[in-house]
């Protein structure tokens, strides 16, 4: 058994604001191989998350937040914003159920966001995840400017707060 608490939570956010690429995850399940993957997963702004999809195999994916503010980007086959959903803790919207094949990427709004991840297993990480080729790889030259171009839009996209 694991213990999920206010501790763990706040070192896997810790360590999220420490690490290089501004993110970090803590998996909750005991192996790669385990048919369910549970995990929690700290973004910190200015990470990049390629948008991505599991097609091969398909895989949907089921996220509930659990600390800050986090919009989910759900693309278009050739690249365009198709839906831009805001996910937090006090709502409206908890969390997300994502279809497997479904272009997408996480936007951390504020500083120490958290979410809950569940996907199918096993995870193999050469085949886990389709990369958009309409994106920039992480570390390229433009992925900074995609990101900021990418945030820009998914704020101007989002519902204005009264």
């Amino acid at each position: 058994m694991r213990i999920l608490d206010r501790q763990l939570f706040d070192q896997v956010v810790s360590q999220a604001a420490k690490s290089p690429r501004l993110r970090q995850n803590f998996n909750i399940h005991k192996d790669y191989a385990d048919p369910c993957q549970r995990l929690l997963n700290a973004l910190e702004p200015g990470t990049y998350v390629r948008p991505h999809r599991h097609l091969t195999p398909p895989k949907p994916e089921c996220f509930l937040a659990l600390r800050g503010r986090m919009a989910a980007v759900l693309f278009f086959d050739s690249g365009e914003i198709d839906q831009v959903i805001e996910f937090c803790p006090a709502g409206p919207v908890f969390g997300l159920d994502i279809p497997a094949g479904a272009w997408h990427t996480i936007i951390p709004l504020e500083p120490g966001a958290l979410f809950f991840e569940c996907k199918p297993g096993p995870y193999e990480p050469l085949s886990d995840k389709d990369w958009a080729g309409w994106a920039p790889t992480e570390g390229d030259v433009q992925a900074a400017t995609y990101l900021r171009d990418l945030e820009k839009e998914c704020l101007r996209k989002l519902p204005k707060k009264k």
